[in-house]
């Protein structure tokens, strides 16, 4: 499975509860759309680490790195690259 595809599942799952997939564009942005607030944000931080084996600083926990599909699968790849 791709990284989109894990993170579009989590948050159908888990943020959206929604048994229909992720509906919103790869480039849609979580809070613009009301897809996830503060809280959301967290578990989508908690998800990265365990699922993807990076440890997520503080300072990396801005809309730049956590507020779209891209935005998450770009981030999650520089981290694995830099490994």
């Amino acid at each position: 499975m791709t990284i989109e595809a894990q993170i579009k599942d989590y948050i159908a799952k888990n943020l959206l509860f929604s048994s229909d997939g992720y509906k919103y564009p790869d480039d849609a942005s979580f809070i613009d759309e009301g897809i996830v607030d503060s809280q959301g944000v967290m578990d989508l931080v908690f998800f990265v680490e365990e699922n993807f084996n990076i440890q997520v600083q503080d300072s990396e926990i801005v809309p730049e790195n956590f507020d779209s599909i891209q935005k998450m699968t770009a981030y999650i790849q520089r981290k694995q690259a830099a490994g």
